[in-house]
């Protein structure tokens, strides 16, 4: 039987000292931007406006759970984004089959998680470096989704569809509700469950959380898999959003996913993070992004600025654990 005081010299989940730390710091910075931005244009602050940040961080906010788990488990999936694409294009293919909704849903969902598992299977069981593992993936699946489509975006999709994207409860479409009910989820299971606080142990040192009796591959394959599962519903979401299916969606979006992750807290070299502080960077970069659409910045600028955003909180985030 493994040693189980092992598993106690392994670094403890940094819930308290982490999250009282990043995360303040984190809302300060939001709500110092709210403050800027509400002086600096007088439809900031509009219900329109707060409406439309909402449902545009959705995607971004729903695939950040399953990055965030990875991180914390010390990997990363960059295969996210066409995953999104890839899922929303299956299904639109199989709502135009005559395929009833929920069954679409499920087999996109069970596409997102298929590419999960097979990263999970070339990175922990064939030992491939999570960076080329899905690079590869992510390229294999935003091609399959161009094949599928030849370039173009599937539309035509039966009206009951956009029940997620189009229908309101409470003053908000559906996606919102389901994505609040995936981040609340998320947190409290990363926190709470004995099964994905192993992630922790894993993130902050592999070798003793196995020698402690953590099967090691087995829970970053799930890993894995969570991610797949969650960008294949991110990119439901988005299809019934525009009532169609696009294969070029997602472009880069793995990107704004991992910086807004580490921004939050998580680490590149895993053992910390919580969706909460992920949520938190979700939304200031989403902010970032709506207060340059408004101040009339080019596009083209503020990829530049979420590429500045992730490199300084990667380099943030390596200061502050050399400082350890």
């Amino acid at each position: 039987m493994a040693d189980s005081s092992t598993a106690q010299q392994v670094k403890a989940p940094p819930l308290k000292e982490g999250f009282v730390l990043r995360e303040l710091a984190l809302l300060g910075m939001i709500m110092l931007l709210i403050v800027v931005m509400s002086f600096a244009s007088p439809y900031f602050l509009s219900k329109a406006n707060f409406e439309a940040v909402v449902v545009g961080m959705v995607p971004t906010a729903i695939i950040v759970v399953g990055m965030t788990i990875l991180l914390v488990a010390g990997s990363f999936d960059l295969s996210v984004g066409s995953v999104l694409a890839l899922s929303s294009t299956v299904v639109a293919i199989l709502l135009l089959a005559g395929v009833p909704i929920p069954l679409a849903i499920l087999g996109a969902a069970l596409v997102g998680a298929a590419i999960g598992l097979l990263n999970g299977v070339i990175v922990c069981g064939l030992g491939v470096n999570p960076l080329i593992a899905t690079l590869g993936t992510m390229l294999m699946a935003r091609g399959v989704a161009l094949v599928f489509t030849e370039g173009f975006s599937l539309t035509n999709l039966p009206p009951a569809f956009s029940i997620f994207g189009q229908t309101r409860v409470l003053g908000l479409p559906v996606m919102v509700w389901v994505m609040l009910v995936i981040l609340i989820v998320g947190d409290i299971a990363l926190r709470k469950t004995r099964f994905l606080r192993q992630a922790y142990f894993i993130g902050s040192n592999e070798k003793s959380a196995a020698l402690s009796g953590i099967a090691v591959n087995k829970v970053r394959i799930v890993c894995f898999i969570i991610s797949g599962l969650l960008a294949a519903l991110a990119g439901v979401m988005l299809a019934s959003r525009l009532m169609s299916g696009t294969p070029t969606a997602g472009n880069a979006l793995e990107l704004q996913v991992l910086a807004a992750a580490v921004i939050g807290g998580a680490s590149l070299r895993g053992g910390e993070g919580t969706i909460f502080g992920a949520t938190l960077g979700v939304i200031f970069v989403a902010l970032i992004s709506n207060a340059m659409t408004m101040l009339a910045i080019s596009i083209y600028w503020q990829m530049i600025v979420t590429g500045l955003v992730l490199v300084l909180a990667v380099a943030i985030d390596m200061l502050t654990r050399r400082m350890k």
